[in-house]
């Protein structure tokens, strides 16, 4: 069963008012009546549009879809009714728009609203139904934890902003569940959740993979001939490295413990590459002349 988007079916904006979604309900009714069209399938879409009018008429009703549609939900998309979701009981079906008598109602329509979307049988309270969004942050703010704001805009709620607790080593593209935050319930019943899904940028120093962090650090050809103790960032902050004699480009030092945290944090891997200082002087490529005919090295074999 697919989900039928109603605003899109009347051409109209979700926060479309009661008038402008009457006006263009009676527009297309015009249009595709059986009586005065000529178009192929005009039977078809004025059924579609009397179904979308009765869903988008009624205030509750409309209420009700958008907490669906808010949700995440787009004309096209696979539906199945949430867990929590109860779906109107009882009622007759009263005479549908454009002059038919006994509308066909959808699969969909009547799944989320109840057989022919008519009068209700009185219900026990119900949960409202869940958001999601999506906030990006930092690689810093993901690895120590932050507090970050995020604006919602939804066609229940309107504008609201929230101030988020991302716990510390969260990973990229996991949810924070904010209880409490998604769409109203009806009857007394409790609101929905709001499922946040967290991004994380990239970072200029660092690359996450899994739970290892990668930085490159830059050495002089000195400190990787004769060894050095070198200062290297990581996420915590700087730490001390010994760099072996003889090291390369392209040579990789672990950091225990140094890469995400967790109940076992991950390493950071350091790969050094080797910068050589240009000779500027006389002196500068004197020395380099010195250490050309001092080494017999052939780098390339």
């Amino acid at each position: 069963m697919q989900f039928k988007d109603y605003y899109e079916t009347l051409g109209v904006k979700p926060d479309a008012t009661d008038a402008e979604i009457k006006r263009a309900y009676r527009k297309l009714a015009r249009k595709y009546h059986p009586d005065v069209s000529k178009e192929a399938g005009a039977e078809e879409k004025i059924k579609s549009v009397n179904e979308a009018y009765e869903a988008l008429k009624d205030a509750e009703r409309r209420r009700e879809y958008d907490q669906l549609r808010a949700g995440g939900y787009r004309a096209g998309d696979e539906f199945r009714p949430p867990p929590s979701w109860q779906g109107g009981q009882g009622g007759q079906r009263g005479q549908g728009n454009g002059g038919f008598q006994d509308a066909d109602f959808s699969d969909f329509f009547e799944s989320v609203f109840g057989r022919g979307g008519g009068p209700r049988a009185p219900t026990g309270p119900r949960r409202g139904s869940d958001l999601q969004a999506r906030i990006t942050i930092d690689l810093a703010s993901a690895f120590a934890g932050a507090r970050e704001r995020i604006t919602l805009r939804d066609p229940v709620q309107g504008e609201r902003t929230l101030e988020v607790k991302i716990p510390a080593g969260i990973e990229p593209g996991k949810q924070i569940r904010l209880s409490g935050q998604g769409n109203p319930g009806t009857n007394g019943g409790p609101a929905g959740d709001l499922l946040l899904e967290v991004g994380v940028r990239e970072d200029s120093r660092f690359k996450l993979e899994g739970r290892t962090i990668t930085t490159v650090v830059p050495i002089a050809p000195w400190e990787a001939a004769l060894g050095a103790m070198v200062k290297v960032p990581t996420l915590a902050g700087e730490v001390e490295l010994r760099v072996p004699a003889g090291s390369n480009s392209g040579n990789k030092l672990r950091l225990r413990g140094r890469g995400w945290p967790g109940k076992e944090a991950g390493d950071q891997i350091v790969l050094l590459e080797i910068q050589t200082p240009r000779a500027e002087t006389d002196e500068q490529k004197a020395l380099y002349e010195t250490m050309a005919a001092s080494f017999d090295f052939k780098p390339r074999g």
